[in-house]
């Protein structure tokens, strides 16, 4: 069966549940985007520099809907590193929309979420020659529709049907802790995902997905997307949905202590932090395409990710707040005969609430490693190094609708070779 086809059953299957399985009260919220662009700040009428518009915001939000507009960059030096010095700024300004059906025109657990950007800069980790990207936030300079999904969500959120246009990256391999790091491994997704192609926001493809959760911890999801490897070039703007690329397919397995598991979303919050909850992970991603092998002129047939990934609060000076500690260990890993970075660890820890001040902050250390495989060692060169990073910065959420974040970053073996390299800078954030 084709995308298309699939894409077709499955939006099928999204109105037929809508028409004969209405759902019971909603306890949570529609799932957002996540990464950089989480809401780490911006909660209610105060976490917006335009505040309510009036009470138009929150009149719109009594009927089920909510409008989201940020503005957030990262702004990044290399201040030694075999390259010259030079400050790299990448910049997103974004629009959100999310659509509760049930509180609109009472069509109770359907929902609705569209989101465009316009983002540009300099990418950092290009310059630098670093595997690990600076910035979880650079990737193409773009103005488009990046995603949009119509959702329907039966029995108490335990099944739920996606359909529409959506980053298999924001949701498979993703990071939960992601808004409290810079670099991309961390700050976003695994850094070496693409390798099978998985799409990326924001030039995503067309997707559909089905999540499960068949008793109160533990969950099952699984998405089938277009992994065209051309996304920019095939839908520059994003509004027309391109079927391209073979029908790659991720599945994860999901057990969330502590908490409930219609509750656990791609990233974690301010307020999900309460408690000792955590999450544990298990994914594969499959595209059965076509991929080079340097030891051979024969094309393979098929090309697979696999990944884990936990994370868990380790204290709290409350049992019933956030304050306290939090860890995170991720890996993942592929065939070393037809991907150039096969194997990525990552791993962090992040203190919720260190400083005694009236307003939220963070301070999170991080760590990643890239290996790349010898087998795209040309003849004659030498084998090349893990490339190790480390990150430590701080979140400070000094006014109600504006974060900054200021970090450094030390990189060991840039590429695989022998140089080293220090970055710093700061991320700012600002709600509207």
């Amino acid at each position: 069966m084709t995308v298309r086809n699939t894409y077709v059953l499955t939006l099928f299957l999204v109105a037929l549940f809508g028409a004969i399985a209405p759902a019971r009260s909603q306890t949570t919220k529609e799932e957002t985007l996540g990464g950089p662009d989480s809401r780490e700040i911006g909660q209610g009428p105060h976490g917006h520099l335009f505040g309510d518009w009036g009470g138009e915001r929150t009149s719109l939000a009594e009927k089920g809907v909510n409008f989201d507009f940020q503005y957030i960059s990262d702004f990044l030096w290399n201040i030694k590193s075999v390259q010259k010095e030079r400050l790299a700024a990448f910049d997103r300004v974004r629009g959100t929309v999310d659509i509760d059906f049930g509180s609109l025109i009472g069509q109770d657990g359907l929902y609705f979420h569209a989101t465009a950007l316009w983002q540009g800069g300099a990418i950092l980790g290009n310059y630098l020659g670093l595997l690990t990207s600076p910035s979880g936030l650079s990737s193409g300079n773009t103005f488009r529709l990046d995603s949009w999904w119509l959702e329907k969500r039966i029995r108490d959120e335990h099944v739920a049907i996606r359909i529409g246009q959506f980053a298999g990256q924001d949701f498979y391999g993703a990071q939960h802790y992601a808004a409290s790091y810079i670099f991309e491994p961390l700050g976003y997704a695994l850094g070496n995902l693409s390798t099978t192609f998985e799409s990326f926001d924001p030039p995503s493809t067309p997707a559909m997905e089905l999540r499960v959760i068949p008793i109160q911890h533990f969950y099952v999801k699984s998405m089938v997307l277009a992994a065209d490897r051309f996304q920019y070039a095939h839908n520059p703007t994003g509004l027309v949905p391109q079927f391209r690329g073979a029908p790659m397919s991720i599945s994860e397995i999901g057990f969330s202590p502590g908490k409930n598991a219609t509750t656990a979303r791609a990233f974690d919050n301010v307020e999900g932090r309460k408690g000792y909850s955590g999450l544990y992970r298990f994914g594969a991603a499959y595209n059965p395409g076509k991929f080079t092998n340097p030891t051979s002129t024969t094309l393979r047939s098929g090309n697979y990710l696999l990944y884990w990934m936990a994370n868990q609060a380790l204290w709290r000076a409350d049992p019933r707040e956030a304050r306290g500690l939090d860890g995170t260990v991720s890996y993942d890993w592929s065939p070393a005969d037809v991907n150039h970075e096969d194997r990525q660890l990552t791993a962090g820890l992040r203190f919720n609430e260190p400083l005694p001040v009236p307003f939220h902050n963070t301070m999170s250390l991080g760590y990643v490693r890239t290996s790349q495989s010898s087998n795209f060692v040309s003849m004659g060169m030498p084998a090349w190094k893990p490339e190790y990073g480390v990150e430590f910065n701080s979140l400070l959420d000094v006014l109600p609708m504006m974060y900054v974040q200021p970090v450094i970053q030390y990189y060991a073996n840039v590429g695989g070779g022998v140089q080293r390299a220090v970055v710093f800078g700061f991320r700012t954030k600002i709600e509207f």
